[in-house]
């Protein structure tokens, strides 16, 4: 094959699997909740024993949970992933990430460090739209955190019921597999959901029919006339009582519908009632700072009345650098997601995704799917000059390229932790506006040292007999990590040493690999219950807590917390341990 073509095919399937290979879609016969309806039809005043803003990976598992005994109003800002033509499975993955509208079930976010990103906006959240990858955190990990390691692992089991499975091992994802085991990332550790030094073969939420599993399927267990679960829910603040009170309490929320009508949620009277803020590591801490609760000097720039200065609110804010190659594949290769990962002693996971035409659809007409230039990702054109006629010119362009130009797969690394940490601030008042957000890639040298050893090990990989079936004999290593560092993968500069440095190859080629985490940390902003310090009544669940990211992929410890704190911290616990044990 032309190296010429190799090259232009590279740009353009990197530029936009590599963006989204962690944010899948869900596909499910339409499911209709008794207990789910949209915003429209809610009452301008609400009781509930428990108001939950945010129907994501953590919200739905605490909806589920706190319903049994309680009445719970769960408040999610984006739409039900069931029948939504927009979220698809993985043959047709870019009709989702190519919807840019105001109802799409993502939203995309460039930080200051120039690196592209998107949030979750959907019944579900991030589990709805990623690469389905499922793993529990290391077990130091939970000590460290504190939590009761027996109700973590009923936690994990209760969720593991309904949304995780043993992944099919094809070709490309075993070479991979046995690569990463020729190179010497040992034990072989077979599939478990466990964190374990080594290679393993990971869980996915992807059932042997393709079918997505979600945190909305875990409102399976709920009871449904103990929840209102109400969509396209925007909550715009939490409402304290300050009056008379020692320090303020939480006491309800104001939401608003599609329509933009008003609607205001209160708790009911009762000791334990709380609100309880799910909104993710961006729109968590941005909905404290929105009522109030946050560094007062940055509220009054924005007219906010101070509830409580709490400086602290936004900081710590960490995404994990993911750098990754592409390899151009001589023969055919499955469609193919996260299934193995390397976990390496030096602090980085190596993970790898395939596809046997990243194009999607059918031949015609093509809309190139996934690296459609409708998403246009990475493009260098910015996004006000992305014309409808751009759009069809550059789709033309790319109907010149031969079908193999879309063959390959990528062998990524992820930075473990990070160590380095940026900040989170308010740009509007408006919730629907994305904050601003830094995360300082790289800031510390330990991620970079970790990023460096991760690519030499993919480069050893890729190079490895396991491999060599999927590798063009006449690319060598050094030209396929030069095409990576000529790649318009973020909007930083580039340099002329990125592909003979790997410290410059890590640095200009960083991307998000979507765990983002930060923000309203334990013991920061909420004491080791989630409980908002300096104020009653209110929490917050959320990957926003972290400090560090659990685990390869933090989608099974999100909703394993939704689950563990109620237990933990539930006056109906020990009803729910009994139900815990029946299920």
């Amino acid at each position: 094959m032309d190296l010429g073509c190799l090259r232009l095919s590279f740009v353009a399937t990197l530029a936009t699997f590599l963006f989204f290979h962690d944010f899948c879609a869900c596909q499910k016969a339409a499911l209709n909740y008794s207990f789910m309806h949209n915003a429209t039809a809610a009452q301008p005043v609400s009781y509930y024993d428990y108001i939950i803003i945010g129907g994501g990976t953590a919200g739905c598992p605490l909806a589920a949970t706190l319903s049994q005994n309680a009445s719970v109003l769960l408040l999610e800002r984006g739409g039900s992933p069931y029948g939504n033509p927009n979220i698809t499975n993985l043959g047709s993955f870019g009709a989702a990430l190519s919807d840019l509208s105001s109802t799409s079930p993502s939203q995309r976010f460039i930080s200051e460090d120039g690196v592209i990103n998107s949030r979750a906006r959907v019944l579900g959240g991030g589990s709805c739209l990623n690469a389905g990858f499922y793993t529990r955190a290391a077990p130091y990990y939970v000590r460290e955190t504190g939590w009761d390691e027996r109700l973590v692992n009923e936690s994990y089991q209760w969720v593991e019921k309904v949304v995780a499975f043993e992944p099919p091992m094809r070709q490309w994802q075993s070479a991979v597999r046995d690569g990463l085991v020729e190179v010497g990332v040992l034990p072989y550790n077979g599939f478990t959901y466990d964190h374990l030094y080594g290679t393993k073969i990971g869980g996915t939420i992807f059932d042997q029919n393709g079918q997505r599993h979600t945190a909305a399927d875990l409102l399976e267990y709920a009871n449904p006339s103990g929840l209102t679960l109400l969509l396209h829910a925007t909550v715009h603040k939490v409402l304290f009582r300050i009056k008379g009170k020692a320090r303020p309490q939480a006491h309800g929320v104001v939401f608003r519908d599609a329509t933009g009508a008003k609607h205001r949620a209160y708790l009911k009277n009762g000791p334990k009632n709380e609100i309880i803020v799910s909104a993710g590591a961006l729109g968590s801490p941005q909905l404290l700072m929105l009522s109030g609760v946050g560094p007062a000097d940055h509220l009054k720039a924005h007219n906010i009345t101070v509830v409580l200065d709490q400086p602290l609110v936004g900081q710590g804010m960490s995404d994990n650098p993911m750098n990754a190659i592409f390899v151009p594949s001589p023969v055919p290769v499955e469609v193919s997601l996260i299934q193995v990962v390397g976990i390496t002693q030096f602090g980085s996971y190596i993970e790898a995704a395939s596809g046997e035409n990243f194009a999607g659809g059918s031949p015609s007409p093509r809309d190139y799917g996934m690296f459609s230039p409708k998403i246009g990702q990475l493009s260098k054109v910015p996004p006000k000059q992305r014309t409808p006629e751009a759009i069809a010119e550059a789709i033309e362009n790319m109907k010149a390229l031969d079908d193999p130009a879309f063959r390959g797969g990528f062998i990524l690394e992820k930075v473990m932790g990070p160590v380095s940490t940026g900040h989170l601030e308010l740009r509007t008042r408006n919730p629907n506006d994305n904050p601003s957000v830094t995360f300082n890639y790289f800031k510390e040298p330990e991620d970079l040292q970790r990023c460096v050893q991760g690519i030499s090990t993919i480069e050893k990989i890729i190079e490895s007999k396991s491999f060599s079936k999927f590798k063009y004999e006449s690319m060598s290593v050094p030209t396929l990590v030069n095409m990576t560092a000529s790649a318009p993968v973020n909007l930083l500069p580039r340099h002329s040493n990125s592909s003979t440095s790997l410290e410059q190859f890590c640095r200009d080629t960083v991307m998000t690999i979507w765990h983002y985490h930060g923000g309203c940390q334990v013991g920061k902003v909420v004491d080791h219950d989630y409980k908002v310090l300096g104020v009653d009544a209110l929490r917050v669940i959320d990957g926003s807590t972290f400090y560090y990211s659990p685990g390869t992929n933090p989608q099974a410890t999100v909703m394993m917390l939704g689950r563990y704190v109620n237990l933990t911290t539930s006056k109906y616990v020990s009803k729910i341990l009994v139900s815990l044990c029946e299920v």
